[in-house]
């Protein structure tokens, strides 16, 4: 079952962040060029990310990095069935004319077969895409085409319909309760804040997290504050009347960091501050560098294995090829998910025995079976319902932030699993 929250918590993330930098890492120089270890005719990919967008530089960039790490690795070890895949990345510079610019360079110039772990913060191209049939693979869902438009496959699975009108079922998508359920069975947390600014995507989003809280059975302390001036000590030292023990919020990670600030000032302790795939990455020191207290009370959850998870083997193969690439300075979930997209492109073309079409990869995205990435996914698939549905069993990645350990995962993530409703909602 598709989690929408993952949508929702992403475009919340590119709408505030438009007026405010971030930090993070860039493509490096050369990592699309086409390595020489592989033969064959070579197989060209399109990776679209929104690399200077006004969210600042490195905000998108963790999937085309992970997928240009593992198509590095694939075409040294021969490619596919012998032919080595030719990444061609696109800058659309977070526009929509952009986006349509990169759409049209990858699909009628560079002649792309498929579009992988695409990362755009406006998919206006998206229709280009799908009337042109090109299968874009993995991607991230940041706005709605994922649950608009056919061909389009977003990393995490989806049971709406896709026909290219409204999204979802005729403009309704679902959100499912599953992350406030854990922190209430795992952390006992029956008090929570919800944080916002005073901004209409920020707003929104925070009042679906309150809906969900309140679907199960939280006490739910809103907090607002303004986006300009915010004043985040007033918001602490409400939680901390309020008896709060646990924090969601609805804010960039400049505002999260010093809204930590301040709960370290007043003495605000928490049993977890709960912050989204996004952010889990190793810049949390550096982030947080001023809140030690807080950063230790940070808790991630998601859809994909914990990339500090080096036990479990398809992780530890991403951090070799990272390593080897001299990628690993700064690491991060979307990297992960970047590489798991890029495989499943390949196991996907693997599947057409020699026989390589557009319509023989989309059979094996959306074959009834599952697809996990090697263990690096939850399982993904891709089915329409025809009505949203009221119920979900949905499991969680879960891991909290602790000092010189980084991220722990917390459980097992096929094994944090719920049965949780599913509230319908107008993106």
């Amino acid at each position: 079952m598709r989690r929408h929250c993952r949508a929702a918590e992403a475009l919340l993330l590119a709408t505030v962040l438009t007026a405010l930098a971030a930090c993070g890492t860039r493509l490096p120089e050369g990592a699309f060029e086409r390595p020489e270890a592989a033969d064959g005719v070579p197989i060209r990919v399109g990776v679209i990310a929104s690399a200077t967008s006004p969210a600042g530089g490195g905000v998108f960039t963790g999937p085309g990095e992970g997928a240009a790490a593992y198509f590095e690795a694939l075409n040294a070890e021969g490619g596919i069935n012998g032919r080595p895949v030719e990444a061609v990345f696109c800058d659309d510079g977070g526009s929509g004319v952009g986006n349509n610019e990169c759409v049209t360079r990858l699909i009628d110039e560079e002649e792309v077969f498929v579009l992988v772990a695409t990362t755009a913060l406006n998919y206006a191209g998206a229709p280009r895409v799908s009337a042109a049939g090109v299968p874009d693979i993995g991607g991230q869902p940041i706005g709605t085409a994922y649950d608009t438009y056919p061909h389009l496959y977003e990393i995490y699975g989806s049971a709406a319909p896709r026909d290219g009108g409204r999204p979802g079922w005729d403009g309704v998508l679902v959100a499912g309760t599953e992350v406030y359920r854990y922190f209430e069975r795992e952390e006992g947390a029956r008090t929570a804040a919800v944080v916002s600014y005073n901004q209409a995507a920020s707003a929104a989003y925070a009042r679906q997290v309150v809906e969900g809280l309140r679907a199960e059975g939280y006490r739910v302390v809103p907090e607002q504050v303004d986006f300009a001036l915010p004043n985040f000590r007033a918001v602490a030292a409400d939680m901390r009347d309020q008896g709060v023990d646990i924090v969601f919020d609805a804010l960039d990670t400049h505002g999260n960091a010093r809204l930590c600030e301040a709960m370290e000032d007043l003495g605000v302790e928490v049993a977890a501050k709960v912050t989204n795939v996004q952010n889990w990455n190793s810049s949390v020191p550096d982030d947080y560098r001023d809140a030690p207290g807080c950063r230790n009370a940070l808790w991630v959850t998601g859809s994909s294995r914990n990339y500090e998870d080096v036990g479990h083997k398809a992780v530890k193969e991403f951090r070799d090829a990272m390593a080897q690439q001299g990628r690993d300075e700064e690491l991060s979930q979307w990297q992960l998910e970047g590489w798991a997209a890029a495989m499943w492109f390949a196991d996907a073309a693997r599947s057409c025995d020699g026989e390589l079409t557009r319509s023989c990869v989309e059979e094996f995205i959306n074959r009834p079976e599952p697809y996990t990435a090697s263990g690096l996914l939850l399982p993904v698939v891709f089915e329409e319902l025809p009505e949203p549905p009221r119920t979900s069993r949905t499991c969680l990645s879960v891991a909290r932030w602790q000092d010189r350990e980084g991220w722990v995962s917390q459980g097992e993530m096929t094994e944090n699993c719920f049965t949780v409703p599913q509230l319908p909602y107008r993106p």
